[in-house]
């Protein structure tokens, strides 16, 4: 009565006055040392139960006192308590214990099933060797509890959770679960809505839907939150906001939503949301990694102070090794100083620690491409693509290695493969997360010559991100291939008013100038072109018209301090004129592939920069 009234130590004085007066009754010194439990004297009630030889008897005892080791963090002799093997003659004690206490054992008398006992020990070791760890077999436990107990939903969320597997091997584990023997069909509907709702949602663009029967739960905030989750991943952060702002407001301090909602407030730059939210989060869980990831994550965004955001990310994995967000973010602040050795050095921790987490090996491959290292960005990208092979982010990186290779074809698939990826939740792409895909998706049909298809996708860039130089000067530079002059120069124009110090777009608007001009017919003034309009003239004569009005630059005469800036323009047209020309029909000339000047890669081919914060 007094443990369900949380009277914890109410409860102790008692259990150890029926213990004595039962005279060490088994299931009376369970009771004292599940009390000694709860108030935190974990050696006590170890030694309550091994003392007794409890534990040997027990497997309830024995769970208890493996968990007060595992409290205390002794890890070892945890492990040695759920490992030990039984002598010889337990059953024989353990029958004849039973015979004379007249009862069923501990387990029975607590209405423990033989089940829910054996889950929770696999449960427990699989803690214990994740402290130690031993991930593989720590996975291998977490598994173990859950096929013997399908509802132990702990098992399930800390191989999700911390990403001990891929997507593929959760969806085999889901698929392997003995739901049919062990649920009713209701149960069954039920229950694989929850376990897939826990699922990998960064892997690839999706949605989610709630059955019609179980349609109740659509209020639930962990169903909310799963839904959040999945928009925040799908790059909707403006909706995943709406969806995480109710779950806050209803519950302030949802554990699962906390890094979903730190997450969204970062991508949509609230950095005194954030500042708000990561103080009250340290006044009031100060031992929680998250409110220390909430401070980084603060210090990330107002730029210029990454040390800062680098002390309270490397408290949040002093607090919990295994927290992957603050691993990611980590990295980041390194990343963002353009130290990518040590960005590196903390992705490779988050990958060992995260072995089912594809973010890492990603984030690696990225910092190896800005080293120009194209071979060992190719490679982890690979291993990338192994664990998320339809992850469009992936997709376009290794589109990006291979464009840097010059496999324009290579390249070409891997974007239009990434580009339907994100339209599998949409038929059009509205998010400006998706801005340089299409970039890169007109570059390499740029290489490819196929130039009205490039022109298309860099529009539609444009119309994710409006305000983009590099854009218009993309476009103005397919145009010059096309022979448009006047439209290239209208674009380069356009592109160093956003942005002057832009060195491509100044040469190729000079350059774009000088194929204008020699394609411009000479100014011979207006009044003159009506009057000769009722005229048909051939070409000879035309050209003769023309040496009238306008000689050749040789046999004229200027007064060059009395020219103004008009007058020179319309002279250098004039002498362009001169040139010599066929009277066949041709194309406007256009830029020679040869004499093509290549635009700077580092502009053009933006990099795809994802938050995660990793969440």
């Amino acid at each position: 009565m007094y443990i369900d009234q949380q009277q914890y130590q109410s409860a102790l004085f008692w259990a150890d006055k029926v213990a004595s007066l039962s005279h060490e009754d088994p299931r009376d010194v369970y009771w004292l040392a599940q009390c000694l439990y709860l108030t935190a004297q974990y050696h006590r009630a170890a030694h309550a139960i091994r003392s007794r030889k409890l534990d040997k008897i027990d497997e309830a005892c024995r769970y208890l006192a493996a968990r007060c080791h595992y409290a205390a963090k002794e890890y070892q002799q945890a492990l040695d308590i759920l490992d030990m093997e039984e002598p010889i003659n337990v059953h024989l004690f353990e029958k004849h214990f039973k015979h004379d206490s007249g009862s069923k054992g501990i387990s029975t008398d607590l209405q423990m099933s033989d089940s829910s006992i054996q889950s929770s020990i696999c449960l427990l070791r699989g803690k214990i060797y994740d402290a130690l760890d031993n991930r593989t077999l720590a996975t291998e436990n977490y598994k173990e509890a859950l096929e013997i107990d399908v509802y132990c939903f702990e098992a399930f969320d800390l191989l999700t959770a911390h990403h001990m597997l891929t997507a593929q091997e959760e969806k085999e584990l889901l698929e392997s679960l003995p739901l049919k023997k062990e649920c009713s069909e209701d149960d069954q509907e039920l229950l694989r809505f929850l376990f897939e709702n826990k699922l990998k949602k960064y892997n690839k663009p999706s949605g989610t839907f709630i059955p019609e029967s179980i349609g109740g739960l659509q209020e639930n905030l962990d169903v909310v939150v799963s839904l959040a989750e999945r928009q925040y991943y799908n790059c909707d952060f403006k909706m995943c906001y709406k969806l995480t702002s109710v779950v806050m407001e209803k519950d302030p301090f949802h554990a699962n939503c906390l890094p979903v909602h730190i997450g969204t407030l970062v991508e949509l730059n609230k950095a005194n949301e954030v500042f708000y939210l990561s103080h009250k989060l340290v006044d009031l869980y100060p031992n929680n990694p998250v409110s220390w990831f909430a401070v980084g994550c603060y210090y990330l965004m107002v730029g210029h102070k990454n040390e800062h955001a680098r002390r309270y990310l490397s408290k949040a994995t002093t607090l919990e090794r295994t927290y992957g967000p603050a691993w990611i973010a980590y990295g980041h602040s390194f990343a963002v100083e353009s130290e990518h050795d040590q960005a590196m050095a903390a992705y490779f921790t988050a990958a060992q620690l995260m072995k089912g987490c594809h973010l890492p090996m990603l984030y690696i491959g990225l910092e190896y491409g800005l080293t120009n290292n194209s071979k060992l960005a190719e490679r982890f990208f690979s291993q990338a693509l192994s664990i998320a092979p339809e992850d469009p982010f992936v997709m376009h990186e290794v589109g990006v290695v291979a464009f840097q290779n010059g496999d324009w074809k290579t390249s070409e698939k891997w974007f239009l493969d990434a580009l339907e990826k994100i339209k599998a939740i949409g038929n059009e792409v509205t998010v400006d997360k998706w801005e340089p895909l299409l970039n890169n998706l007109g570059h390499v049909c740029r290489k490819l010559k196929k130039y009205e298809d490039a022109l298309e996708y860099h529009r539609q860039a444009l119309v994710l991100i409006p305000q983009n130089a590099s854009t218009y000067s993309a476009i103005g530079y397919i145009h010059s291939l096309m022979g448009n002059f006047e439209s290239a120069i209208d674009y380069f124009h356009t592109a160093l008013g956003l942005r002057r110090d832009d060195t491509f777009s100044v040469t190729m608007l000079g350059h774009c100038i000088e194929m204008y001009i020699g394609d411009s017919d000479a100014y011979i003034g207006t009044e003159i072109k009506d009057k000769l309009r009722c005229y048909d003239f051939d070409v000879h004569t035309m050209k003769s018209l023309k040496n009238i009005i306008s000689p050749p630059w040789e046999e004229r005469e200027f007064d060059f301090e009395r020219q103004t800036l008009d007058e020179s323009g319309i002279m250098a047209l004039e002498i362009s004129s001169h040139q010599p020309k066929t009277t066949d029909t041709q194309p406007p000339p256009q830029v020679d592939e040869t004499f093509e000047i290549e635009m700077n890669e580092s502009d053009m081919m933006l990099e795809t920069t994802m938050s995660d914060s990793g969440t």
